[in-house]
């Protein structure tokens, strides 16, 4: 698959997926959604741990409306259903995110609004440049918070300030994002993807599997119980300790040695 809207490159064992639309500040239509979810199964079979930024002067700027409205959010004889490209496109994307099978990382660049925030919410960690901000700003447009933000604000940041997100929809610089506890560090702008691809190659030289199952573990731990979580990290130990990088990280750590993990 040709990509027109974003860009995709494979930096080693780092895929790098970036927004690539600058007419709409990397507006996320449809038919980027589309794009985007066909880059990350691409980075799922072929590397060790993605990055997705934005390139040019944001990040995403949240849905392109031009394609989220009209004859697409109906059939025909039928009121409009602004959640059918939710369905469609949207959740699938953000689905795909969560269920990615190595370390995602988020480089924030400029503006992550409307479903562009819930996406660089979705980093497994998340570094912003000092001018990247995040928005919620629905109400503007009479709409809700979608791309699973609620949910996502609701746990990174607290019910309190969630609401204070979406019902002013204010920008949130990534200071106050930082402080807030809703993004892992700040950078210059000019460091954001030295920072982001440092990250990246420490993740995608590490135990592959272990950290697969590190992130699956925490993200299920937002959404269910004790007892589930020491049921899953047992099943999750299981298979990492039949891994030949556990056996390499055993016998590295007794010759007192770096570790070389091949990801296997």
């Amino acid at each position: 698959m040709s990509y027109e809207l974003i860009s995709y490159e494979l930096k080693g064992n780092i895929a790098v997926i970036a927004f690539n639309d600058p007419k709409t500040m990397n507006a996320c239509g449809v038919d980027t959604a589309q794009e985007m979810l066909h880059a990350l199964e691409k980075a799922a079979d072929e590397a060790r741990c993605t990055v997705i930024t934005g390139n040019g002067r944001g990040f995403c700027s949240g849905a392109n409306l031009g394609k989220v409205s009209g004859p697409s959010l109906s059939h025909p004889g039928s009121k409009p259903d602004a959640g059918r490209p939710l369905d469609t496109h949207y959740n699938p994307m953000i689905v795909a995110i969560r269920e990615h099978p190595h370390p995602v990382i988020t480089a924030i660049n400029g503006a992550a609004a409307g479903v562009g925030c819930s996406i660089g919410l979705m980093g497994d960690l998340i570094v912003a440049g000092k001018s990247a901000y995040f928005l919620q700003a629905f109400r503007r447009i009479g709409l809700v918070p979608d791309g699973g933000s609620t949910w996502l604000l609701a746990r990174n940041i607290g019910r309190v300030r969630a609401m204070e997100m979406a019902l002013f929809g204010e920008k949130l610089p990534a200071d106050k994002a930082l402080e807030w506890g809703m993004i892992n560090k700040v950078v210059e702008d000019d460091q954001l993807m030295a920072t982001a691809m440092e990250w990246a190659e420490t993740l995608s030289t590490g135990p592959t599997v272990a950290l697969a199952g590190m992130r699956k573990l925490i993200w299920d731990a937002t959404e269910g119980d004790l007892g589930e979580a020491l049921h899953e990290e047992r099943l999750a130990q299981r298979t990492a300790g039949r891994t030949a990088d556990f056996a390499e990280g055993v016998k590295a750590f007794l010759e007192k040695r770096p570790a070389n993990f091949q990801g296997k």
